[in-house]
Parts: C-alpha cells; sequence; structure tokens
C-alpha cells in the first residue's frame, strides 16, 4: 500500500514514463527507412566529380560535372528527403521513385550504382540533363 498520494503520484509518473518509452521504441523507424535506405547517408564521401563523370562517354562532362556539383557538392553520400516523400541519394541525387527501374528497387548509395541509374535518368530524357532540376542552373537541360 501507499502512504501518501506523492508515492501514488511517483509510481504513476514512473509508469507513463516506462508506457511512453516502450511506445517509442515500437513507433521507432528502422535507420535504414529514414535515410534513403543508404547506411551512408547523411555521411561525407566525397569523390572526385569529373573522375566519376568521365565513367560515362555519352553525355558532356561539364554538364555532368556541374549537375553533380549542385545536387550533391561532390558527396557520394548526400541525401536529401523530398515534401512529396520521395529521398534522392548519391552523387546524382537519384530519387527513390527511380530505383526500382534502375537498381532492382534498391537505393543506389554507392557511386557505380548511382552513376548506372543517372545513366538512365539521363536515356529517360531523351540523352538530356531536363529531369535534372538543377539542369536550368548549369544551362543543359536541353542538352547532353
Amino acid at each position: 500500500s501507499y502512504d501518501s498520494p506523492y508515492q501514488m503520484n511517483t509510481l504513476l509518473l514512473s509508469l507513463l514514463a516506462f508506457v511512453a518509452l516502450a511506445a517509442a521504441e515500437e513507433l521507432t523507424v528502422p535507420h535504414n527507412e529514414t535515410n534513403g535506405g543508404c547506411s551512408t547517408c547523411g555521411g561525407s564521401a566525397y569523390v572526385d566529380i569529373a573522375s566519376a563523370c568521365s565513367r560515362y562517354s555519352g553525355w558532356s562532362q561539364s554538364c555532368c560535372q556541374c549537375i553533380a556539383k549542385h545536387e550533391s557538392s561532390g558527396n557520394s553520400h548526400a541525401c536529401n528527403k523530398n515534401t512529396n516523400g520521395s529521398t534522392d541519394v548519391g552523387l546524382w541525387q537519384v530519387n527513390s521513385m527511380n530505383w526500382a527501374s534502375c537498381n532492382g528497387g534498391n537505393p543506389p548509395c554507392d557511386v557505380s550504382s548511382n552513376l548506372q541509374c543517372a545513366i538512365k535518368v539521363f536515356q529517360w530524357g531523351h540523352n538530356t540533363w531536363k529531369l535534372w532540376s538543377t539542369c536550368g542552373g548549369c544551362g543543359c537541360c536541353g542538352s547532353k
């Protein structure tokens, strides 16, 4: 039995704190779902943009470099959560709506898979950069 209202209040507050913590644990989203599915998201791994762009010869190297610079600043671990709920990841900030078609539904977290997805998105845009929101700032929307 509890001798005072103070002891009862303390017990109730402790119980509420326990329940709140248990509920918070249950509602916690696994780490890889909050960061675009990449364990590397949010970290920093700056790469040589010119070298990454040169791995594909079917596009303008200057446009590719400008796009990557504006999209990720060269950080291959860059992630961005968009207002529509989608996520952009990697050097070229490939959007999660494209992952199923370019990387088997998996986020293209490393430079190689991000490059392969970027090439596909580039091709979907009729071999232009028009599908990147940063193409205008680079003067590359209608060019290779």
